[in-house]
C-alpha cells in the first residue's frame, strides 16, 4: 500500500509535499501584473485599470475560468515578479526574446506588433527610417529590448538614453534631451494620444514584435490553456473588436488580424 502511495505522489501533478501547485492553473485567482505608463494599453482609471492589455487579460483569464488580482508594476520588473512568484501572469506588452526565455515562459503571442519611430511633431529633420537614427539620441526604457534591436541587431549607431518609463521619454523628447522614441507601434500610438504629447509617428515599420503573456518558466499547462484561450479570442472576433476599439483611429495597419503563430509550450 505504501509503495502505491509513493508512486501516486511521483505521478501527481501537484506535489504530495504540499509545497504548492505545479501550475498556476490550479489556482482560482491569478495575480496579473500590468504596467501603468502606457496610454491605450494599460493605465489607471477611477476604480480600476483599463486599456488593450487589461482587456485582453480580462478576456483570457475569463476563458480559463479564473478571477484576477491586479498587480501594478514598473518598467523592468516584468521578469522579476514572475521569477519571485509575486505574479502569475504578466501583461506588459512584452515581446518574446531568447534572453527572457532563460528566466520566464511565454504564452502566445496574443498580438503581432511592429517597431516604429516617433519624433516631435514640429521636427523637420530627415528621420524617415531606422537608419536615420544614426547619430541621434533615442529613449531606452529600462527592461525593454528596443534600443538593443536598433543598435546591436541593425547596427545603427544611435545613442540610447535610459529612462525609467515612457512618461519620462515624453518629457525628454519635449525638452530636446532625445531626438526620437522607438518602440512597438501600438505603444507609440498610445503615447501620441496623450494630451500635449506633440508626437508624430514616422511610419517606418520594422522589426516584428511578438507580444506575449509572461508566465512562470516551465508551466506547460498554463501555456497550453492560454494558447487555446487566445485562439478562441481570435476565432470569435474578440481580438478584432479589441484592436479596433483601442487602435482603430491610430493609423496602425489592422488590415490583417489572424491567430498568431505560437511559440510552443515546453
Amino acid at each position: 500500500m505504501r509503495r502505491t502511495l509513493v508512486a501516486l505522489c511521483l505521478l501527481a501533478t501537484v506535489s504530495c509535499s504540499g509545497s504548492g501547485p505545479a501550475s498556476i492553473m490550479d489556482k482560482d485567482e491569478l495575480t496579473v501584473a500590468i504596467r501603468l505608463d502606457m496610454p491605450l494599453i494599460s493605465f489607471q482609471v477611477p476604480g480600476g485599470f483599463d486599456g488593450y492589455d487589461v482587456a485582453v487579460a480580462k478576456d483570457l483569464t475569463r476563458r480559463v475560468g479564473k478571477t484576477v488580482r491586479w498587480l501594478p508594476i514598473k518598467a523592468g520588473e516584468q521578469l522579476q515578479v514572475l521569477a519571485e512568484g509575486r505574479a502569475d501572469l504578466v501583461f506588459a506588452h512584452m515581446s518574446v526574446t531568447q534572453e527572457r526565455k532563460k528566466t520566464i515562459g511565454f504564452a502566445g503571442p496574443y498580438h503581432i506588433a511592429h517597431q516604429d519611430i516617433a519624433i516631435r511633431r514640429d521636427d523637420d529633420s530627415l528621420i524617415r527610417s531606422v537608419r536615420d537614427l544614426a547619430g541621434r539620441k533615442i529613449c531606452w526604457v529600462r527592461g525593454t529590448n528596443i534600443a538593443t534591436r536598433i543598435i546591436d541587431e541593425r547596427h545603427v549607431k544611435a545613442t540610447a538614453v535610459a529612462a525609467p518609463d515612457y512618461n519620462t521619454c515624453l518629457t525628454m523628447i519635449a525638452n530636446g534631451t532625445i531626438d526620437a522614441i522607438s518602440t512597438d507601434d501600438t505603444i507609440l500610438a498610445g503615447l501620441a494620444s496623450k494630451p500635449g504629447a506633440n508626437l508624430r509617428i514616422v511610419r517606418a515599420t520594422f522589426n516584428e514584435q511578438r507580444t506575449a503573456v509572461g508566465i512562470p518558466r516551465g508551466d506547460v499547462r498554463a501555456c497550453e490553456d492560454l494558447n487555446r484561450a487566445i485562439t478562441g479570442m481570435y476565432q470569435d472576433g474578440t481580438a478584432r473588436m479589441l484592436l479596433d476599439k483601442w487602435f482603430g483611429q491610430s493609423g496602425i495597419d489592422l488590415s490583417t488580424v489572424a491567430v498568431p503563430q505560437f511559440e510552443g509550450c515546453s
